[in-house]
């Protein structure tokens, strides 16, 4: 009776120790891990999200680059970080629906249980994209000439697993063409390829793409997402063009280790909300970044990240790209 006693003693002052540190959150900075280089689009959605929290929450939000493996060194961190609400991860699509199905060997991280997701901060999509030079007029064309010379039409990327190959890979897919993949290490060296005439194509950024149609360098053809661009209103989507279900994204969420008070994981969302919803953060994020601003629930996170793996499974399985 004593000895049971006394474990009831220690499980309620280990409640009341947890519900006192959710209270007092946050006490002191926060660590924002980004599995990138810095520079790149994760990274600039955390360093502008991290300074308007910052002034919101009373605590510096420091953003820490972690790369490697793909996103995978840095995404495994968190998962392993305490659940204090102290390290947070600010994730691409890339690490945490891509890469269980990619790669030979399993991720050192499972994304369904050892996060917890806060929230889908943004997304971004890929526009499909010809140098001005080129023969292919439209993207009936582009079809009818990887139909008449298969194999001979190319297609850049940052990389295999990368929303532009996996995107040109659906097209393929859906169209029973064969085209090449030209995997590079990153989207500029690609975008520079297609700009020489050197490839055929590539499913771009949209924010990185912007600049070059408007100084006619590129024709834009289609986009990838499930709705036109904010900065392209006049390209069509995909499926507007008779590509039923095709719809290529990426989103960048913010994720807590998995076991983190819920009151924690709800005081950070409300702050996403909250810092999304700034002129500043819309300006650099949507007007000048290309990004679909989201801001949704845990719980619609949490479905997304389902809902991704299952669809990046079957393609990276129909598609037979190799396991890395």
């Amino acid at each position: 009776m004593r000895k049971t006693l006394g474990c009831l003693a220690l499980f309620a002052l280990a409640w009341v120790s947890a519900g006192a540190r959710a209270d007092t959150y946050p006490s002191k900075p926060i660590r924002v891990i980004v599995p990138y280089v810095a520079g790149g689009a994760a990274d600039i959605t955390a360093r502008v999200m991290a300074q308007k929290m910052s002034m919101s929450m009373g605590v510096a939000l420091v953003v820490e680059n972690k790369p490697g493996a793909n996103g995978m060194i840095g995404t495994d961190f968190v998962a392993k970080a305490a659940p204090d609400g102290y390290t947070l991860l600010l994730d691409a699509s890339g690490p945490l629906v891509v890469n269980p199905s990619l790669y030979a060997r399993k991720t050192p991280y499972d994304p369904l249980k050892d996060f917890a997701p806060i929230s889908q901060i943004a997304s971004y999509q890929y526009v499909l994209v010809v140098p001005q030079k080129s023969t292919i007029r439209s993207l009936d064309d582009l079809v009818a000439q990887a139909r008449a010379h298969p194999g001979q039409l190319s297609y850049g990327s940052a990389g295999v697993g990368a929303g532009g190959h996996l995107a040109g890979e659906l097209l393929a897919l859906m169209t029973h063409t064969q085209m090449v993949h030209v995997p590079y290490k990153g989207n500029a060296q690609a975008l520079t390829d297609v700009l020489s005439g050197q490839l055929s194509f590539t499913f771009d950024t949209v924010v990185t793409s912007v600049p070059q149609i408007q100084a006619g360098r590129l024709r834009p053809y289609a986009v990838s997402g499930p709705h036109r661009a904010a900065v392209l209103p006049d390209i069509p989507t995909m499926e507007e063009l008779g590509y039923k279900g095709f719809s290529i994204t990426q989103f960048q969420g913010l994720l807590a280790p998995a076991g983190t008070d819920p009151r924690i994981v709800a005081r950070l969302h409300d702050e996403v909300v909250k810092a999304s919803r700034d002129p500043d953060v819309v300006r650099k994020l949507v007007t000048e970044g290309g990004n679909d601003m989201v801001a949704g629930t845990p719980e619609e996170f949490a479905a997304q990240i389902r809902s991704d793996l299952e669809l990046y499974r079957k393609l990276i399985q129909e598609a037979n790209i190799p396991k890395q």
